[in-house]
């Protein structure tokens, strides 16, 4: 069908499959399920990915097509935001056929719910600097060891793990990435709650937790190329929003507050202006680099500066918000109170703005780089985060 068309089919099933009831409760995990089934059958989930592995094998102009048509609908998808938008493409990218074929089209439909085990108590924005070790057992590892702020962990089966596999090399050569069972014995979860008073993310510990050399993401001890893959698809789809179901809770649709807003007020023009020029703008930029990386063009660093700049878009969305409204738009059940006050996460999660922009700075702008002494050091010798 042509694109017409296709956005045509598009709205209407969202129209007439979306929930329009409270997606909260008991059982939500289950309905999002059903939900990601549907859309998966339908044709809607996976749209750019490879038809071998389960995709639907379209283009960009049909992904950007169904996006402009999700826009006004709140998709239960954000369970799965992890698995779509970072561990799934990493899996496509690095991993084995055997492991495409396994976990790729499940995690399309909703089956199976993914988390990305990176950040760790002493190893935040320096993930180099992880201590969750694991050791080689014959076919199998055994890893040991704790992560923490991982979202949607506690309704994960499945998660992408980085641990050390080796103390003798500096810190970024002795990684290795595998795929790690959830619900093995030996990973426990405990939820975090935030200032929200939810529980998005979690901490995890690992005690003795075995995983078959099968489940390995990429060679021993290169980890840290494959970790590059899934942060580069992690800026790219926290930039681009990909799987966190629409933009009802964004505070720049306002949609809460059309009917209140003195739009006649020149200086409030000038504010929704600048909102608008800088979504777009950030839109534009992520449609170019997912482009490029379609067409086997690896964006790089810049995928660093489209989550800066979601970062500052959304702080300055929250800003702007609670300027136009007042004090009570962050407190009790106001429609924009749980988005301002999850705005400040956008700074850290993905990495730090200071990280980001260090990134660009170093690597796209090609400035001098911090000196950095780590870099040479065998990690045993090193006394980071809580080592030493």
């Amino acid at each position: 069908m042509d694109l017409a068309e296709y956005r045509r089919a598009a709205a209407e099933w969202l129209r007439d499959n979306v929930p329009a009831d409270d997606q909260s409760g008991a059982d939500a995990l289950a309905r999002a399920k059903e939900f990601m089934a549907r859309l998966y059958d339908a044709g809607y989930s996976g749209i750019t990915w490879p038809r071998q592995w389960g995709g639907q094998g379209l283009t960009q102009a049909e992904e950007r097509a169904f996006a402009a048509e999700a826009r006004d609908h709140t998709l239960p998808t954000y369970v799965f935001s992890i698995g779509l938008g970072m561990t799934g493409p990493t899996l496509v990218d690095r991993g084995t056929d055997a492991q495409r074929e396994r976990f790729v089209r499940p995690l399309l439909r909703g089956e199976e719910v993914w988390c990305q085990l990176f950040s760790e108590p002493g190893a935040g924005s320096d993930v180099a600097s992880l201590q969750t070790r694991a050791v080689r057992d014959g076919d199998t590892w055994v890893v040991n060891g704790q992560k923490v702020w991982t979202s949607v962990a506690h309704h994960a089966d499945w998660g992408l793990l980085l641990a050390r596999t080796d103390v003798e090399v500096p810190k970024h050569r002795g990684l290795t990435m595998f795929v790690v069972d959830m619900h093995h014995p030996g990973v426990t979860v405990r939820p975090l709650k935030d200032m929200s008073g939810r529980a998005n993310f979690n901490e995890i510990f690992f005690d003795n937790v075995t995983i078959p050399d099968e489940h390995r993401v990429g060679e021993v001890d290169d980890g840290w190329s494959v970790a590059v893959t899934t942060l580069l698809h992690e800026r790219l789809s926290i930039s681009a929003g990909v799987g966190m179901g629409g933009q009802k809770d964004n505070p720049a649709t306002f949609e809460a507050l059309r009917e209140t807003l003195d739009t006649d007020d020149p200086l409030v023009r000038d504010q929704l202006v600048e909102l608008h020029i800088r979504t777009r703008a950030l839109a534009l930029f992520n449609q170019r680099l997912a482009q490029e990386t379609r067409a086997g063009i690896f964006p790089g660093a810049r995928g660093s500066a489209a989550k800066l700049l979601l970062a500052e878009l959304t702080m300055f969305q929250a800003d702007l918000a609670t300027r136009l409204t007042g004090p009570e738009s962050v407190v009790g059940d106001h429609p924009l109170s749980r988005a301002i006050s999850l705005a400040p996460g956008m700074s850290l999660g993905g990495g730090t703005n200071e990280i980001m922009r260090n990134i660009v700075g170093d690597r796209v702008l090609g400035l001098p780089p911090e000196p950095r002494m780590d870099k040479t050091v065998p990690f045993k010798d090193l006394k980071v985060g809580t080592q030493g």
